[in-house]
Order: structure tokens, then sequence, then C-alpha cells
């Protein structure tokens, strides 16, 4: 679930349908897949570019001609976790819990030839569906799979991952089962000792679902940094925040820089004030697991 950011637009629609001069007009494709009602709608100021929405909520955005372009603002923040996961260019192990447009998994393969993705997708209409209208670069090493990503993460080896990131709703909400200490321990299984984990959570005041993440990922993860539009972070609105977390020190001065150097700048939480923002919040646990709460229905207008 996303906040779009697109040039004439913030709320996930594209800011037309048009094409440049020259060239025939785009037309939006809509089909039913599994999770719902599936629109790739193209924008007019990128030749081929689209937005994925399901449900009417923004979900992806792929520029076919530049997978390295990330439109979405926290997509580019993980973007920024993927640049600075293992030094500039070099291949990495990738696992993506939720696929969408395969918006991360393309710009993983464009700016790091040579790694080898996994991609764990429940919706196997919408992987076809990506897959027909979006191709993948047929020399990317990404593999997906149609199927629950908690149990797609666990056919993935131990210490195999130099990367997971969690990017999974259904609808505009990350299901119950992977937001506990369970699901989390599961990715530290598959996370190397110097790999990094990062989820996109979605959350409004009064913060407590970003509160209970940050608990939750900390009983597995010594190390954490919290990245987020500053009005998300004060509960001043509903929004996106990624959460880093790694068995290893993080490169927060770096993050910190580049999230600030955003078109919609970000703030960085870590150390001393990152557990002050979680305001001992508890970790939760499987049999207490509830969906992250839905976004109000402005923030896609």
């Amino acid at each position: 679930m996303a906040r779009a950011r697109n040039k004439r637009s913030d709320d996930g629609r594209p800011a037309g349908r048009g094409a440049r001069r020259g060239q025939a007009a785009a037309e939006a494709v809509v089909e039913p897949v599994d999770g719902g009602l599936a629109e790739l709608l193209p924008d007019r100021e990128r030749a081929r570019a689209w937005t994925l929405l399901i449900d009417g909520a923004p979900q992806s955005y792929v520029d076919l001609d530049d997978p390295a372009y990330l439109s979405f603002e926290y997509q580019r923040r993980l973007g920024h976790v993927i640049d600075l996961v293992a030094p500039p260019g070099k291949p990495v192990h990738a696992v993506h819990l939720g696929g969408g447009a395969l918006t991360l998994a393309r710009y993983t393969a464009a700016t790091r030839p040579r790694s080898t993705q996994q991609v764990v997708e429940r919706d196997a209409a919408l992987v076809q569906l990506v897959r027909r209208e979006l191709p993948l670069d047929p020399n990317a090493r990404i593999r997906v799979r149609s199927t629950d990503a908690r149990e797609g993460l666990a056919k993935v080896p131990d210490d195999w991952a130099d990367l997971v990131i969690a990017d999974v709703f259904s609808g505009a909400r990350t299901p119950a089962h992977l937001t506990s200490v369970e699901f989390v321990a599961e990715v530290r299984r598959v996370v190397n000792s110097g790999g990094v984990y990062a989820a996109n959570l979605a959350d409004g005041p009064p913060l407590a679902h970003l509160r209970g993440q940050i608990a939750t990922v900390a009983a597995a993860f010594p190390e954490l940094a919290l990245v987020a539009d500053p009005t998300v972070l004060r509960g001043k609105r509903f929004g996106n925040a990624v959460l880093v977390a790694s068995g290893q020190p993080l490169p927060v001065a770096e993050l910190t820089r580049r999230a600030a150097s955003d078109p919609h700048p970000g703030r960085v939480e870590h150390g001393r004030q990152l557990t002050d923002f979680s305001g001992g919040a508890a970790p939760v646990t499987d049999a207490a697991a509830v969906a992250s709460p839905a976004p109000p229905p402005s923030v896609f207008r």
C-alpha cells in the first residue's frame, strides 16, 4: 500500500492517459485478480510507466524503460536500503515478500546485475497479469513463487539472504500472520549474519501498530532504524514507514542523508530515539496478532 508520488499526483493515480508526442496513447488495463480488481494505469509523462492499483489502493509503480526509477516514497526508501546493503553494484541474494508489479525486484536487477532474487506473491492471477503486461527482463535472475509469504519464506534456506523485503498487503492491510515475533524469527533465520531486513509498514494515529512492529522486530534483531515522513512519525496523518533491521550496525548516517535528500524528505529514527518512539510497546505474537489498520478513504483521494 502506498501513497503515490507521481509528478502531478499524490493519490496513486498517474497524471493522465496520454502519450509522448508521436506515440499512440496507452490504454488502461483492468481485470479481476485473486485479491480484487487490478488496474494498470499508464503515466502520460513516461512512455512505458504504469501504476498498479488493487481495489483502488496504489500498490506499485513501474517504468519499463527505467526500472531504477522509483516513484512512491516508500519504494524510494526501500531503494536506499537496497543500495546500502552491500558495496555498490555487488550482486545480492534477495527475498521479496509481496510482489505487486515487481518494482523492487526490477530495481535490484537493474542496479545490481547478476543478483539472485526470489519473489513470493500469493496472488497468482496478479503475477500472470504483471508478467503479461509488464514483462521482466529475461536476463534478470528473478524467480516468482505464487504462495503465501510466510509459507514461501519457510522454503528459503538458512542464512541465504543478504536482504529480505516485506511489502505485503491484502488490499491496503498487512495480514496478521506477517506481523508477529514468530514471523520475524523466520526472517532472522533466512537473513545471513551481515544481512538486512526491511519492512514497509502503514499506520496512522495513534501509531499503535507501528510501535508494536518496532518491538516485534527488536525481539529478533539488535539493530533497527525507522524511515518515514515526519508528519507520519508525529501522528498527523496515515502513511508508510520503512523499518530496517540487521544483526550488524546499520549505515544510519548514509540512510539519513539519502532520506533527507528525497523529493519528499524522510526522517530516520534509531537508537534511543527509536526506543523512546516505540513507547514501551510489547512484541506481537501469533496468538494476539491482527492485521494492520485500514487507511482512511481520504488517503487515496
